[in-house]
């Protein structure tokens, strides 16, 4: 068991209540009949302030806490949340969830996970740093991040707002295998948003700075600097006419690509035949220098966690090898229709890192484009998960002779999953930490580009 009672005077519940809460719940479903449960109870909190062109908009305060319970009688499930944790409240909702498990059928998936994957060891991952921000501080910032923007170019004449926001939470997760952890984490980010117009076009850009410490936050002034000139930059975007060209993802949206592959080998895609990348594991999906690491454990990490939504000890591993997948991400439920193990990512993906061990320049990638089309920004979702056919929205900059030469907008990219993970041909060392997937710009060596 994790007694980690790191907590924060800020949460409205001590960490021991918690688990005494977790507790309570697992004895009371035994007691009414449960063959199985499981339990996860979470308390947080967080403040986040918006100026905008100078004056505060708004300051947001929010508290939440959570109870969710799944039962099982024999392989019949039923869950039932409530947010309410008096002692009367918890009960009700572990007979909402048994009467909800006698009214549904029986699945030979269903169930907790296996108890020798349960994690055992508890290391501290360095994921909780509260942040003492008196609201007035949390002005000042975002209104120095706002004016930085506002100072890039006389061209900037209007705002979408700048924010300051810190969240902290905690939660135990418990089981009636005698599994229970839990921890603090927090999450602090500043963002900016800003409008530029020239005759009578205008354009919007941002940008944003999020961590697990606020002291690791990009300085505010940086933040509204760049959210100025990425918004000039769009001034006076053209339309190109259609043609067939290298595309180079900025590494802000580059990571959608690694999401678009996570999704496409996760569980539930897979055992519902959803699926462009069925039967991957051993095959060549990325190009044969692409390298994926799946690091739960790293200090600090975004998506970090010693064991998933299940209580499944996180382990390091290899996710692609030279291009060829390694393996998938699984729950126990979905690990158990695909007639496998799960692989301690219920409830997602932890912190993946891509590389190619050449990562280049921003500029050598540009270069190395040659002529072809650089993408800031995608829109709608055009995604077909089944087939993998790719066509988005997009605006950006149009690239000749290695050389950003005018903004482009109104333009369609398209292509498939397929070949655009194959066709990655240069990865750029500018990588921005901001959620569960990392890794730099990506050039994929061929998409149609469809012009007004």
């Amino acid at each position: 068991m994790n007694e980690n009672t790191k907590s924060s005077p800020h949460f409205s519940y001590p960490f021991t209540v918690l688990q005494n809460i977790a507790r309570d719940v697992l004895d009371h479903a035994r007691k009414a009949g449960a063959t199985a449960c499981e339990t996860d109870v979470s308390d947080g909190f967080g403040q986040n302030v918006t100026v905008r062109r100078g004056e505060v908009e708004t300051i947001e305060y929010n508290r939440d806490k959570g109870l969710s319970v799944t039962v099982y009688i024999g392989q019949k499930r039923g869950h039932a949340s409530t947010s309410d944790f008096s002692p009367q409240a918890v009960n009700d909702t572990v007979a909402a969830a048994l009467s909800i498990a006698g009214y549904t059928a029986a699945d030979d998936c269903a169930g907790l996970a296996d108890a020798d994957l349960l994690a055992r060891e508890f290391p501290d991952l360095d994921l909780y740093f509260p942040w003492e921000l008196p609201v007035e501080q949390a002005i000042q910032l975002a209104q120095a991040c706002e004016a930085a923007a506002f100072s890039v170019d006389k061209r900037i004449t209007n705002s979408e707002g700048a924010s300051v926001s810190l969240n902290e939470s905690q939660f135990v997760y418990a089981n009636s295998l005698g599994f229970m952890g839990g921890y603090p984490s927090s999450r602090h980010s500043i963002s900016c948003a800003v409008i530029a117009s020239h005759d009578d076009t205008m354009q919007r850009d941002y940008w944003y700075s999020t961590v697990r410490d606020a002291v690791d936050l990009e300085q505010a002034d940086s933040v509204g600097r760049k959210a100025g000139m990425r918004s000039v930059a769009r001034l006076g975007a053209r339309k190109i006419a259609t043609c067939e060209v290298p595309v180079l993802f900025e590494a802000p949206i580059a990571s959608s690509l690694m999401g678009h592959f996570v999704s496409a080998v996760s569980g539930g895609s897979l055992y519902r035949k959803s699926s462009f990348l069925l039967d991957s594991v051993g095959k060549q999906v990325f190009a044969p220098d692409i390298q994926i690491r799946e690091l739960p454990h790293l200090k600090k990490g975004l998506a970090s966690g010693v064991f998933d939504d299940e209580g499944v000890a996180t382990r390091e591993r290899q996710l692609i090898e030279n291009g060829v997948v390694q393996g998938y991400f699984l729950s126990s439920y979905s690990a158990r229709k695909l007639g496998l193990r799960t692989t301690g990512n219920a409830g997602g993906n932890h912190n993946l890192i891509l590389d190619n061990g050449a990562a280049l320049e921003f500029s050598a990638l540009l270069k190395k484009m040659g002529r072809g089309l650089l993408v800031t920004e995608l829109l709608g979702h055009g995604v077909n998960p089944v087939t993998g056919d790719y066509s988005r929205g997009a605006a950006g900059y149009w690239v000749e002779g290695g050389e950003i030469c005018y903004a482009v907008e109104e333009i369609t990219i398209a292509g498939n999953l397929k070949d655009m993970l194959l066709g990655i041909s240069a990865v750029g060392n500018d990588v921005i930490v901001r959620g569960s997937k990392q890794c730099g710009s990506l050039l994929i060596d061929r998409m149609t580009v469809a012009g007004g």
